[in-house]
């Protein structure tokens, strides 16, 4: 990264959060959140709590209300084609996947290569191939995502987000609904590109995930992970996963209670 590492990936003064909707609707508001490269944060909430919005915001997709969102000291309220390139440093997973269903998983993945690079399909495909094959995606890459369980939908859609290698990663609730063997991949694999995963060059790479689950995360109990909590439209620091685990706020204890059923 040719920044300083002192220098914020995220900032955020005194914003507040619309919805994509209607952006004069806040769900989060007064927030004060600066995220440093290589830093990792996790933001629990409740259902509805404003999580999808303010990762929208956060990806430079739609402008705060009020105060001011900076990537890496751009204003994300300016970004627009001449700020292509700092945008592209972002990758974002959306909630559910949000796959086109007329294109193939391959053709998904691609995607993005074609139209922010200009590659051909057959100029893309050598990356592609490798990128499907390091997330056990190959057997799937020419069906349709309609067809293909929602497991491997999710999974899709992450290939699709870091194919332009991005150097910070959002996702929005990507755990919801996974089985027991496809979390334990996930939180794997972006604990591996948190550090530096070989396939991106052993070069870190910044995250924020959302999740209205935290008892899926028991996995991430002991690395130098930060987490907060959005409540009362209010993003509220936590701290470590200690300090979830000592808090007395209800709502982080709702969160980390295993839901029965649970597949773990």
């Amino acid at each position: 990264m040719s920044e300083n590492q002192d220098q914020a990936a995220i900032e955020m003064r005194g914003v507040s959060v619309g919805t994509m909707r209607d952006v004069s609707f806040i769900v989060v508001e007064d927030v004060n959140w600066t995220v440093l490269p290589g830093e990792f944060w996790v933001i629990a909430g409740q259902q509805h709590s404003g999580k999808s919005d303010f990762l929208m915001l956060t990806a430079g997709l739609m402008s705060p209300v009020r105060g001011s969102c900076q990537f890496f000291g751009r204003d994300t309220r300016t970004f627009g084609e001449a700020e292509l390139a700092e945008r592209l440093r972002v990758g974002l997973v959306f909630a559910g996947g949000q796959l086109f269903n007329h294109l193939t998983i391959r053709e998904n993945v691609a995607l993005p290569l074609q139209y922010h690079q200009n590659l051909t399909p057959d100029g893309a495909a050598r990356e592609v191939q490798s990128l499907l094959e390091l997330m056990e995606l190959t057997p799937l890459a020419d069906v349709t995502p309609a067809n293909v369980a929602a497991n491997w939908r999710q999974r899709a859609a992450l290939a699709r987000a870091l194919i332009l290698k991005p150097e910070v990663l959002l996702l929005d609730n990507p755990f919801r609904g996974l089985g027991g063997r496809h979390l334990q991949w996930w939180l794997r694999f972006l604990d591996q590109l948190w550090r530096g995963h070989e396939w991106s060059g052993g070069r870190p790479m910044t995250m924020v995930v959302t999740t209205d689950d935290l008892s899926r995360l028991t996995g991430w109990q002991n690395a130098d992970r930060k987490f907060a909590l959005l409540r009362d439209k209010k993003l509220i620091p936590l701290g470590s996963w200690r300090a979830v685990e000592a808090t007395n706020d209800p709502v982080v204890k709702e969160l980390l209670a295993v839901p029965v059923g649970a597949t773990m």
